[in-house]
């Protein structure tokens, strides 16, 4: 059952996108994430609002019309999950779909389940 609501999490995290109060419910506020387009590691919802704002102001072209997990596999020890997922971006104009190989390491409060570490490759 865990398991099925780890994947619930992420799937409900990523139908958010655009809605950043919706998705940061997501997020632990402590979080730490590795991005392919950050120098380092980031911790919390401040840095995760400056990589955003950082990534609108060189975005190339309308956003992709959806982006959405896939093969997701989920495990659960009592309340730690872990997620792996492949992340796509798919786009209106001609440019490539861009694939994102994630994990995501959960933790259960309250009965919630939320993003405490992100980790965000791009596949090349």
């Amino acid at each position: 059952m865990s398991a099925d609501q780890l994947t619930t999490t992420i799937t409900d995290l990523y139908r958010s996108l655009g809605d950043r109060q919706a998705f940061d419910a997501h997020l632990h506020p402590d979080l730490t994430f590795w991005e392919s387009d950050a120098d380092g590691l980031l911790s919390g919802l401040g840095a995760l609002d400056d990589l955003r704002d950082r990534r609108a102001t060189r975005a190339a072209g309308p956003p992709p019309l959806s982006v959405a997990p896939e093969h997701l596999h989920a495990d659960a020890w009592g309340d730690t999950g872990l997620v792996r997922y492949v992340l796509r971006a798919r786009f209106a104009d001609a440019r490539p779909d861009e694939c994102f190989r994630v994990t995501d390491v959960l933790r259960r409060e309250a009965g919630t389940w939320r993003i405490v570490h992100h980790h965000a490759e791009a596949v090349r």
